[in-house]
């Protein structure tokens, strides 16, 4: 399986993306035979990307798999193009034990200056491997501003051998003079059918809760793939697709917002119970600390790091969570909108089709437009960091308003 396999419905982007690591690979080659002698300026390649795309485009993905082609050693690499997929290069990039692979991603709502200083540190070294020192920052929009400029030097003057692969949702996620600095690839949301087709050939899913998922995902494989194979992720959203119909009075209002943060708050308490009992376990084990006996002196601090980096993650899940429910807030809003206009398309929330019929026949356009708009701004706040209640109530009590 070659590594571009991943990016379903990016057939533009993986292109570009083969044609830069084959000419990744013949500068290698030539500086491997004559020092000095190979130029990048002119090629497909360059040593700092900016990957860009809604939700569900598959960013990190199309970074992680052009890092692996860029490792690729494949005998046959010249001639079928790098990222074979199989070779040691691509294997060991792939499932992230590369030596000049460095993925970087954040559980938190920021990525600091200490943590960018690190992390330039570690691009200055040369290729342990003799190829490309590959760093992947798929939260490159969560830098910020200090950080932002300690990286600015790095990507504006890269040691010889390194790449940067930024990720962000767009380029206006990412400080102007960094931006510049990058060769710009541009994701889009894959077809619908595409991502239907994943679920099945990848992932074993049953053909038609395939297409229910990729259709009412609008296209995002990740939220699509979790749908169809997480009962609490169907129950979660059809809670949120009764809120518009629920939401008559001050009091209704006031319950759905409540209602919209817990079940925010459970997904987050979800996640930390897959992973947190497992990284304080691994982490004691690592200090010395045996079951049921306190831990070695000197051990607190370690401990103490972790769980607030744990807590701090519950946040941003929690934060995340609320932003997905948002989403599918505005695709329901957005399919009454067009019954309201005669659109005869097919709706993205092919699962609550008798509300949005109901709701469009109750209302006018003009009343589902300040709908949207309540949701965009509920967004807006979250990403500014004003209360989670505070901001939903707002929110649906504007709904119920309308």
């Amino acid at each position: 399986m070659a590594v571009w396999d991943d990016l379903v419905g990016q057939e533009r982007a993986t292109r570009q993306l083969t044609a830069a690591a084959s000419d990744a690979d013949s500068f290698v080659t030539a500086e491997s035979q004559t020092p000095g002698s190979a130029r990048l300026s002119g090629s497909s390649m360059t040593h700092a990307w900016l990957f860009t795309g809604p939700p569900g485009s598959g960013v990190a993905s199309a970074a992680r798999a052009f890092a692996a082609a860029l490792q690729c050693v494949s005998p046959d690499r010249a001639a079928n193009g790098p990222g074979c997929g199989f070779c040691e290069g691509c294997h060991t990039a792939v499932v992230g034990t590369h030596a000049d692979v460095e993925v970087v991603r954040t559980d938190l709502l920021t990525i600091g200056v200490k943590e960018t200083r690190d992390l330039v540190r570690r691009a200055q070294l040369s290729p342990a491997g003799g190829r490309w020192q590959v760093i992947v920052l798929e939260d490159a929009d969560r830098l910020t501003e200090g950080a932002g400029n300690v990286l600015l030097k790095a990507v504006e003057e890269p040691a010889p051998r390194t790449v940067w692969l930024l990720c962000a949702p767009s380029t206006e996620d990412v400080l102007p003079t960094i931006r510049s600095r990058c060769r710009h690839l541009a994701l889009h949301t894959p077809p619908v059918d595409a991502v239907a087709e994943a679920l099945v050939t990848r992932d074993g899913i049953d053909p038609e809760a395939a297409a229910y998922a990729a259709r009412v995902t609008q296209g995002h494989l990740e939220r699509a793939r979790r749908l169809a194979t997480d009962e609490r992720a169907r129950q979660r959203r059809s809670a949120v697709l009764r809120l518009p119909v629920e939401v008559d009075e001050v009091g209704s209002a006031l319950r759905a917002a409540q209602q919209l943060i817990d079940a925010a708050a459970e997904d987050a308490k979800q996640v930390a119970e897959e992973l947190d009992a497992t990284e304080t376990e691994e982490l004691r084990a690592a200090l010395g600390g045996a079951e049921g006996k306190r831990m070695p002196r000197g051990t607190a601090g370690a401990m103490k790091e972790l769980e607030d980096r744990q807590k701090r993650r519950a946040t941003r899940t929690q934060r995340d969570s609320l932003d997905l429910a948002l989403t599918d807030l505005t695709a329901f809003y957005r399919d009454v909108l067009a019954d309201q206009l005669g659109s005869r398309g097919e709706l993205s929330s092919v699962d609550a089709q008798d509300a949005v019929h109901r709701l469009a026949a109750s209302s006018r356009p003009e009343q589902t437009l300040r709908r949207i708009e309540a949701v965009l701004e509920c967004r807006t706040a979250l990403s500014r960091n004003v209360a989670p209640l505070l901001a939903v109530e707002s929110m649906t009590m504007a709904l119920r308003a309308g």
